[in-house]
């Protein structure tokens, strides 16, 4: 992309300019804006900095250096902040059912300020896992020049002369659950597992969305795997405020990065990359808003063809900080082009196009966390969609955490995570169990949370390899085993997971991709339209209103 030779000013022009525009001017200067500032472009700079995690802790600092490259290439950045909510400290509370919420209210407030101050450019920062989608969500519904910046990974802690991420923690509870950790093991495992700012350090539901939109285009190649409180990071941030003048310059909007055929190459990131199942629902939503056609389907075709080749925990050995210094995300880009897996002419917010960030790819010598096209970890990729009797508009499940491709076995039934959880802590469940959690989905929760106090709790004790969960919510994607989710329809809404009874049998064949539970299509319907779910947990405020307007999982879980 070339330098700007002038600078538009295509929106804040109606803001700030002319006679009628002193009132507006006046209110600026007195803030600190001057006649120059308010005669360049205008640049929001949507942030999601908050004290309450550690995700996104660092990024009112990092704004500060996107201001100055901003400054230095000619315009005038304003800041705003939006809301973020930790999946990880909320986990296993009634507070996970406003992380998935939160992702729409990301979205819709940086729409609103965005349209409200009519800037000329938007850089929207994220870290969190909601708030990456709910920031590019934000930016195709707006589509005016913009990217997103991500934060950055947290570092790994170190326990006992190894890597340790919160994903330890969270297991060490099963483990001190059923005995096999001391109290002084979990206490010491806490200290030192989260050693700073930055989000969930392995290839989690962050990194997961970080690489799928840099692979996407819409973040700068090279830039999603720079650690948190690496110093490159602020270097990188000053570079990403020069960048968006030359975008605003060449009037590079969303609608031209985000397509059918780049978001098949951010599906591809995601599983030859071992992501989360949460890249699913939120890729989906990307493209709901972009006007885009996008199914399960889609993911499923992906995976089939995309080899894994990311070695990444929770189902492999490295963590972001090693795929950093491996060679990032350009690297896996280039496994994908190497295999004739990139759909290589899209183009990107740098200009240049998704196969050229490819080729630019500097692969560490001697490197194994990103293995070779020739010798995968696994030939096909992370992610698989299920149907069956049990799922009749899908599930999904992550391959790459687990070994098992299937088991059948008695249903154990929960109507909400917490009841799940009480029983497994107590040790009340059983090799060859087929635990059912349902209520938990869009609707139903509301809010759809994530499982991984209840998954890691069953892999802490002992369980990972000889249980399986299936739920209409969905999982953290530190979550690792036979953990199927996003079971659609979900059970408020006359899915036949509803249908399901104790000690029903299940059967779960990932190589065939079906769910199925063994009951007749009769009585599965008699058993549903019998069925009384539980009360609504809200009866007003946004969580009603959230539950009134949301779509299946299936569909990206949006409100309209």
């Amino acid at each position: 992309m070339s330098e700007p030779t002038e600078l538009p000013r295509p929106r804040s022009a109606a803001v700030f300019d002319g006679p009628d525009r002193a009132a507006a001017r006046a209110y600026m200067k007195g803030i600190g804006f001057d006649d120059a500032a308010l005669k360049r472009p205008t640049i929001g700079i949507a942030n999601t900095w908050i004290e309450a995690m550690p995700c996104n802790f660092h990024l009112r600092g990092l704004a500060e250096h996107i201001k100055e490259g901003v400054r230095a290439a000619g315009g005038t950045p304003m800041e705003f902040n939006t809301i973020a909510i930790s999946d990880g400290i909320t986990m296993g509370t009634k507070g996970m059912k406003s992380s998935l919420v939160s992702r729409e209210v990301i979205a819709d407030s940086i729409e609103l300020t965005a349209r409200g101050y009519q800037f000329d450019a938007v850089i929207a920062l994220s870290a969190c896992d909601k708030t990456i989608p709910g920031c590019v969500m934000a930016l195709a519904r707006l589509d005016i020049p913009s990217l997103m910046l991500y934060g950055g990974s947290i570092a790994p802690g170190r326990y006992h002369g190894r890597d340790v991420t919160i994903l330890d923690v969270f297991e060490a509870i099963g483990g001190h659950a059923a005995g096999t950790v001391t109290d002084e093991e979990l206490h010491e495992l806490e200290d030192v597992a989260s050693p700073g700012a930055g989000a969930c350090g392995a290839q989690f539901t962050a990194n997961t969305m970080a690489c799928a939109f840099e692979a996407l285009g819409i973040s700068p190649g090279g830039s999603a795997m720079v650690p948190a409180e690496d110093e490159e990071k602020d270097t990188v941030a000053e570079k990403v405020g020069e960048l968006v003048m030359r975008v605003l310059a060449e009037d590079l909007r969303p609608s031209r990065i985000i397509t059918k055929e780049s978001l098949e190459n951010a599906i591809a990131t995601v599983c030859a990359s071992g992501g989360s199942t949460n890249g699913v629902l939120h890729l989906l939503a990307v493209a709901r808003e972009a006007g885009i056609a996008l199914e399960m389907a889609d993911f499923e075709r992906i995976s089939r063809r995309t080899p894994l080749f990311a070695d990444m925990k929770p189902g492999g050995r490295y963590v972001a900080t090693d795929l950093y210094r491996a060679g990032g995300v350009p690297l896996i880009l280039k496994r994908l082009s190497d295999a004739g897996l990139l759909n290589r002419d899209e183009i990107t917010v740098t200009g240049r196009t998704i196969g050229e960030e490819a080729d630019a790819a500097d692969e560490a010598p001697g490197q194994d966390v990103v293995r070779p096209v020739d010798d995968p970890v696994k030939a096909q990729g992370g992610l698989a969609i299920l149907h069956g009797n049990l799922a009749p508009d899908g599930a999904v499940v992550k391959v790459a955490g687990t070994e098992r491709m299937g088991q059948t076995g008695p249903a154990r039934v929960f109507e909400r995570e917490e009841d799940c959880f009480a029983v497994v802590k107590a040790g009340g469940i059983n090799p060859g169990d087929i635990i059912v959690i349902r209520n938990e989905g869009p609707t139903g929760g509301p809010g759809m949370r994530e499982m991984l106090q209840v998954t890691a709790a069953i892999v802490g004790s002992g369980h990972g390899e000889d249980v399986a969960l299936i739920t209409d919510g969905r999982f953290s994607g530190a979550t690792r085993g036979l953990m199927i989710g996003h079971v659609a329809p979900e059970a408020v809404k006359g899915g036949p997971i509803a249908a399901v009874r104790e000690g029903d049998t299940i059967t779960i064949d990932v190589e065939n991709r079906t769910i199925d539970v063994d009951l007749g299509e009769d009585e599965i319907a008699a058993r549903i339209a019998a069925y009384e779910p539980p009360e609504p947990a809200f009866a007003n405020g946004v969580m009603a209103k959230y539950a009134a307007t949301v779509s299946s999982a299936s569909a990206g879980a949006v409100t309209s």
